[in-house]
């Protein structure tokens, strides 16, 4: 019988509580009758909006097997993650659905992809073409949205959630975003050099989100007027940020809290392949990258990043390190507020699935081990360690 409970220190209230499941499912929630161990802590599982392929598979290929997408997703949920929008990003349309919809079959015949994956985020083609902009999109694949896409988009999707980035200055962008907005998609901005005017409008048409703030531009910007300045000075935004201290500098990431309202911010990884896997070259679409020791993703011979080989669990302590806070400060922007913005379910709380972290924590605030559950069955989870 899948039964059990777990006492620890709640993440957020930092008192002693008790957990209890039963068939998958949170029965109770009380004071623990005893102290927990000292340094053990449950938290909600993570959420991640923008995870590209995991543990050695690419999501983007069109021969995505089941085993292959079950295997990755258990190794997500090991990372701490329980449930994430697979991201497809940058090709023909056609070819974008294609795999989408192979992707909603492959889905619907496991009962835990249909737990894992919350949903979708289609990463371009509608982005910005220019040089820096198009980080490692294709940029011959880019172009403008069209109605017919975004109707094609819901049809396919259904009563899915669906997260749609895209660069406001594109033609007809405007129009696109309302109409996403309409249907019930969430738009993004990002892979953006829209000016100051051209964001406001998208914000005024339904826009909430900003993907990946500080990638998807150039590394050299004009000083007195870029797309970081542009987004720091527009309210209303929900944005998306990598904590890998590897695309997003420690020095800016600690600004970008400061200048932000903080619970607006959300983690994520942008995992690819390489994620959850050892370094060496691995397939993003048609794109060959590699992955050295340092784990930073690049088209080999060059210097842009593509993508991140963060896990999720590892995403929400170097976020605390570099802000120099405790990790329960960090957590619910890799939890919380990305299931928040895109309205998923998501807590600790009687009714819901017995899905959560076990969080064992050394005295200075690092990681020691790390075990998950997923509708209250123990997933295997080696100790992941930081640098």
């Amino acid at each position: 019988m899948n039964a059990g409970e777990i006492i620890a220190w709640h993440f957020a209230s930092r008192s002693p509580f008790r957990l209890t499941w039963s068939d998958g499912t949170i029965t109770a929630l009380a004071d623990a009758p005893v102290a927990p161990p000292k340094h053990r802590w449950v938290a909600p599982p993570l959420v991640d909006l923008q995870v590209n392929g995991y543990g050695g598979v690419d999501f983007q290929q069109d021969n995505l097997t089941l085993e292959e997408l079950v295997a990755a997703t258990r190794k997500l949920h090991a990372a701490g993650c329980g449930s994430y929008l697979l991201t497809l990003i940058t090709d023909a349309w056609p070819a974008l659905m294609a795999r989408l919809r192979h992707l909603r079959n492959l889905r619907v015949q496991s009962p835990e992809l249909r737990d894992a994956i919350a949903g979708w985020h289609i990463e371009g083609p509608f982005l910005s073409g220019e040089p820096g902009f198009c980080g490692a999109h294709d940029a011959d694949a880019m172009c403008d949205p069209q109605p017919e896409h975004i109707r094609e988009l819901r049809a396919l999707t259904g009563d899915d959630a669906v997260l749609l980035t895209l660069a406001p200055e594109r033609l007809d962008a405007i129009a696109a975003i309302a109409q996403a907005v309409s249907l019930g998609i969430k738009t993004s901005l990002g892979h953006t050099n829209a000016p100051m005017k051209r964001i406001t409008q998208a914000i005024k048409a339904g826009a909430t989100g900003f993907t990946h703030l500080g990638n998807g531009c150039p590394r050299d910007l004009d000083r007195h007027d870029n797309i970081l300045w542009r987004a720091f000075e527009t309210k209303g935004l929900v944005v998306g940020v990598i904590p890998d201290a590897i695309h997003v500098s420690p020095r800016l990431f600690r600004l970008m809290h400061r200048v932000l309202d903080a619970s607006s911010i959300y983690y994520t990884t942008d995992a690819m392949a390489a994620a959850g896997a050892p370094p060496g070259r691995y397939q993003l679409g048609r794109l060959e990258l590699e992955v050295g020791e340092d784990q930073v993703v690049r088209l080999p011979g060059r210097q842009n990043f593509a993508g991140s080989a963060l896990k999720p669990v590892e995403g929400v302590f170097r976020a605390a390190h570099m802000l120099g806070c405790d990790w329960q400060e960090a957590w619910p922007r890799a939890s919380a507020t990305p299931a928040r913005f895109m309205g998923l379910p998501h807590g600790l709380h009687v009714g819901a699935p017995a899905t959560f972290c076990v969080v064992e924590v050394t005295p200075d605030n690092l990681l020691d081990e790390l075990r998950v559950y997923v509708r209250g069955e123990l997933i295997e989870s080696p100790a992941a360690t930081l640098p």
